[in-house]
């Protein structure tokens, strides 16, 4: 019998790393919690500790200077994560929470040579010239975000330069069919009602106005190694196919499942295997059911992709000030200090007025992201983009 593969999951709290506890859950004899790790929930984090059976706790932002849960070894910090991937008794390292806090320990895990799943866009939108060349074999860093693994699944072993494009896809969100008017009376409460995804706030904004696709554009450049012009994203409603790889022949390759997180969570964890997600409950879509629709983004209703795919294409300090004004502006909108269509002008603002230069290491990219939301947040003082503009 082979040996259990054993985890650290860094985000454990949240849906992704829900996500990946439910297959472990399903799948005992495959995979074994060593550690979890979130940002500050101690509650919830011992809680699935003692479900799950880890030995190891970790909050990055405890509230108390040395918290500490009966039965496991507790550990605080952003450093505590890179101690963690780098323990004898962790074979895959997932990362599967937001922000960049976690950047080095992914550094740390690459380097190491352990297997790696990530649904962390940050991480490389912002540190992926300082990421992507510690990948030492295929395989090693796998995608969790549904459209990434999709584009991973549809690649494998195919060489970059057989590919002619891959397609990223979005369901749209709560306002694909309204017009320019309609979304400048956006509240709060209505760009928070996604459709098919139930995910925290920051990332429900991000869907709403496709920032987060065109970040996840972004992403792709970084993952797949492919320039601007051969990454896209289209409006597919159904929300059942992920993504979509076009081959220099004419052919073309996409995957096509149900909107379920754990589903490209067992594909990355499990890899190079499938589980057999069937025999446990798990429904395919019928072919009957099967949807081929597609409509291509309306940049001009959705300033926000349009902000994204420029920031990729322009690459050196852009993509790491886009992620840091998007955070200060989406904080903001929550807020209710300035209007849905005022983070796409914020943003815009930040990104139009820096004068600096391209980041020469991960530390400075990772302050241009301090940076823009500095930014974002003084210009929110006195911004024209409020409420009622």
């Amino acid at each position: 019998m082979a040996e259990k593969i054993r985890l650290a999951i860094t985000g454990a709290t949240g849906s992704v790393g829900g996500a990946v506890l439910d297959i472990c859950a399903r799948f005992p004899e495959i995979f074994e919690i060593t550690a979890l790790a979130a940002r500050r929930d101690a509650k919830k984090l011992a809680e699935l500790g003692r479900r799950h059976g880890a030995k190891i706790l970790c909050l990055t932002e405890p509230d108390g200077p040395a918290w500490r849960e009966e039965g496991f070894v507790c550990m605080s910090g952003e450093a505590a994560l890179t101690e963690i991937v780098l323990d004898a008794r962790v074979d895959h390292a997932v990362f599967a929470s937001s922000g960049i806090t976690a950047i080095k320990a992914l550094q740390a895990a690459l380097e190491r040579g352990i297997d790696v799943s990530l649904a962390n866009k940050e991480s490389i939108v912002v540190g992926g010239p300082w990421v992507m060349p510690l990948v030492k074999r295929r395989g090693q860093l796998r995608p969790i975000d549904s459209e990434h693994s999709a584009v991973w699944q549809c690649l494998r072993d195919t060489e970059n330069a057989e590919v002619s494009r891959v397609w990223l896809t979005a369901s749209g969100g709560p306002f694909r069919s309204c017009t320019a008017e309609q979304m400048e009376k956006v509240t709060a409460a209505e760009a928070l009602n996604h459709p098919v995804w139930k995910m925290g706030p920051k990332i429900t904004i991000d869907s709403a106005t496709l920032m987060n696709k065109g970040i996840e554009c972004i992403e792709a450049m970084q993952l797949f190694g492919l320039p601007a012009e051969k990454v896209g994203a289209l409006v597919h409603p159904k929300s059942q196919i992920h993504g979509v790889v076009e081959f220099i022949d004419g052919t073309a390759k996409l995957l096509l499942s149900q909107a379920d997180m754990r589903l490209p969570a067992a594909a990355a964890i499990a890899w190079p295997r499938r589980l057999p997600l069937e025999a446990k409950g798990f429904a395919p879509v019928e072919p009957s059911a099967w949807d081929l629709n597609f409509s291509a983004i309306d940049e001009s209703r959705f300033p926000c992709f349009a902000l994204a795919r420029e920031a990729g294409r322009r690459g050196g300090a852009y993509p790491a000030l886009l992620v840091g004004a998007d955070e200060s502006a989406v904080e903001h909108f929550l807020n209710g200090e300035i209007s849905y269509p005022g983070i796409a002008r914020l943003i815009s603002s930040v990104l139009e007025e820096y004068r600096g230069g391209a980041p020469s290491s991960l530390d400075e990219a990772v302050a241009l992201v301090e940076e823009g939301r500095r930014a974002a947040d003084e210009k929110c003082k006195n911004f024209s983009g409020g409420i009622n503009s």
